[in-house]
């Protein structure tokens, strides 16, 4: 909040869980109501549960899909309102390079993250008409608490197949999800940002 405070911005954090369509609601409403318009949303909660699709459980594939696909429906749902009503708005899903091209051992995250580009191609076409906006950043494999237990072996051969040979840094997905949040992007919806070094192209 203090950024958003510095940058002359008006900010509100919430905790609730994206999961559960209830909360979702309440806490746009709440920021709605507090703020008095909400012009920009973010779906980057997310979660990944790896593991060989023979033995991976149905608890870990629901909880994969609520908290990345389902979490986001949830919080487009509860925020189309307030931004048809302004006739203004961007929504930005944090989708992921293992959603576009796969990847072994990762079925539930690659299967919701494909499900969120889907989402933001359909959202594109069906909100645009009241001046909202919906895209979506595909992140390649960025330096990250999750990446750094990554191992060495296979970091390298990640490096072999990206053109500009290094991991991403997170202020570069943030510096896309800022452009197209942007007016400079006024005229560009339902497209995936890659931000992944040329890994996928």
């Amino acid at each position: 909040m203090k950024l958003v405070t510095e940058a002359g911005g008006k900010g509100k954090a919430l905790r609730f869980d994206v999961a559960n369509p209830e909360e979702c609601t309440k806490a746009i409403e709440e920021t709605v109501k507090e703020l008095g318009r909400l012009d920009v949303l973010v779906n980057n909660a997310g979660v990944a549960i790896d593991g060989l699709i023979m033995r991976f459980a149905d608890a870990d594939y629901e909880k994969t899909l609520d908290i990345n696909l389902k979490g986001a429906f949830n919080l487009i749902r509860a925020v189309s309102r307030p931004m048809m009503k302004q006739r203004a708005g961007v929504i930005i899903n944090m989708t992921s390079i293992v959603g576009e091209m796969g990847n072994a051992g990762q079925a539930a995250y690659a299967a919701s993250k494909a499900g969120l580009i889907g989402l933001t191609k359909s959202m594109a076409k069906e909100l645009a008409s009241r001046n909202i906006r919906v895209n979506a950043v595909s992140p390649g494999f960025i330096e990250t608490d999750m990446t750094q237990h990554i191992p060495e072996e296979a970091k390298k051969m990640m490096l072999q197949v990206t053109p500009l040979a290094r991991l991403g840094r997170a202020e570069e997905v943030a510096a896309a999800t800022v452009f197209l949040a942007s007016s400079d992007a006024s005229y560009i919806t339902g497209e995936v940002l890659k931000v992944n070094g040329g890994m996928y192209m």
